[in-house]
């Protein structure tokens, strides 16, 4: 037997036991593995436009910066990886509010694979002036558009979901009101952008889609976390972005992409320019500012028992804390959330509360968790819950201290987000939660540490 066939038999027989039924990242890297073991001698951009023809993904505006797939090679594939590839790369959105064409990553992040693919295929072309409306400006310009004449149904942009099950995804549901470019759009086309960017100026040509996809998104931080782990992968997505984009040229290409809409009246016209502007800047904010937050319902929170207190924003304090237990920090995200569905079981069926006890949790993966976030009144310093955040660190710092991009990521990242949203008084006062309670908490370690952070006040009223 051609040991082609061999090689095509052993790969699909591993796919369809462990892929078809899945959306997660690792699958749909299994696929291409499996494509292009029987597809040698292609380069990655053949694959990738090979890709995108078998799953039958061309648009006008696609073959304007791209050009058509005439010239694309026709994959060989066994049926059911081409319509699994074909499932998984068309993305679209349900009345019923589920997305498809989005996958789950080892980061914890949910990407829609067509932005990324579209990004990665321009960078190959090294047709750079592709990479902004392929990847982010067209679908935040459509979904602006949209938001206009549907805004009391419709989100202006980034609208967030969870998948039926962490372990093994398979549906993705909105959980929010809809918006035409969704949070798993953005984050494909980030990532799409940072790939087509890396590839059209380097020599990553010769390397295969399977091996760059694993670099990017397969990466798992030992216990040393993110300082040590390589440039160039997904957890260190919002800083490669940050270095890359160039937020002027994004802006004026969507300012540009809206001139063409003359049918708008002269009110639709300002409301238009309105959303734009807002959404822009809320955009920035989010990306660009904010660390990632895993949102409750993406780490797989149980509901809130009774009725949550409100907080009264901006607050004026911000406590931080430590876990304790678990000990360890959590360097991925399967970790990382696990230990907030075990700190929540904890604080909810052995203390009695609502609700798992801390505003915002920091992981050692490159996550913020969410925990009573924003909104809630949360249980971490007694006393002063009703007018403060509790930002947690998951592990004991009795004597060592996390590692310093989660420090960051807390102390430069999270207050700038919190600060900036309206969200912590400018004029923050910045706690450890031995000031507040008869506690050890949050370490003698992040304690000392915290003291030499902006805002520390030695003294609590």
């Amino acid at each position: 037997m051609d040991w082609h066939l061999c090689l095509l038999l052993s790969l699909l027989v591993v796919f369809a036991a462990e892929a078809t039924t899945t959306k997660h990242m690792k699958d749909f890297i299994r696929a291409v593995e499996s494509i292009e073991a029987v597809n040698p001698g292609l380069q990655m951009l053949d694959v990738v436009k090979g890709l995108r023809k078998a799953a039958g993904f061309d648009t006008d505006l696609i073959k304007r910066y791209l050009g058509d797939l005439s010239d694309a090679h026709d994959l060989v594939s066994d049926p059911s990886v081409t319509s699994y590839v074909s499932e998984v790369i068309n993305h679209s959105l349900s009345e019923m509010g589920k997305e498809k064409g989005v996958v789950l990553t080892l980061d914890g992040s949910n990407v829609a694979l067509a932005p990324m693919l579209l990004g990665l295929e321009a960078g190959l072309q090294s047709t750079v002036q592709g990479l902004y409306p392929l990847t982010l400006t067209h679908n935040l310009v459509a979904s602006f558009l949209h938001h206009v004449h549907n805004e009391q149904t419709t989100l202006p942009f980034g609208t967030k979901g969870f998948w039926d099950s962490i372990s093994s995804p398979n549906v993705y549901s909105l959980s929010d009101l809809p918006s035409l470019a969704t949070d798993a759009l953005i984050i494909g086309g980030i990532d799409g952008f940072i790939l087509g960017s890396e590839v059209s100026s380097s020599n990553d040509h010769e390397r295969s889609l399977s091996d760059l996809l694993k670099s990017y998104y397969s990466h798992q931080p030992d216990a040393a976390g993110l300082n040590a782990s390589p440039r160039l992968i997904s957890q260190k997505r919002r800083m490669n972005f940050k270095k890359l984009v160039s937020f002027s040229s994004l802006k004026s290409q969507m300012v540009q992409a809206l001139t063409v809409h003359r049918n708008l009246n002269e009110s639709e016209r300002k409301r238009l320019d309105d959303v734009m502007n807002e959404g822009f800047d809320q955009f920035v904010h989010i990306y660009a500012v904010c660390p990632k937050i895993v949102t409750r319902s993406q780490w797989g929170a149980a509901a809130f028992i009774g009725s949550p207190s409100y907080l009264s924003l901006p607050v004026p304090y911000l406590f931080i804390h430590h876990t304790y237990q678990p000990s360890k920090p959590c360097t991925t995200f399967d970790q990382c959330a696990s230990d907030m569905r075990s700190m929540q079981r904890y604080h909810q069926q052995t203390n009695g509360w609502s609700d798992i006890g801390y505003s915002f949790v920091a992981g050692s993966d490159g996550n913020l968790y969410e925990g009573r976030g924003w909104n809630w009144v949360g249980a971490h310093a007694y006393g002063y819950n009703s007018i403060s955040y509790g930002v947690c660190f998951i592990g004991d710092y009795t004597s060592t201290l996390p590692i310093r991009s989660a420090l960051d990521m807390v102390r430069y990242d999270f207050t700038s987000c919190a600060v900036n949203g309206g969200r912590l008084s400018s004029y923050y006062s910045l706690y450890g939660h031995r000031q507040a309670d008869s506690t050890e908490c949050p370490g003698n370690s992040l304690y000392r540490e915290i003291q030499n952070w902006s805002h520390w006040e030695s003294y609590l009223p």
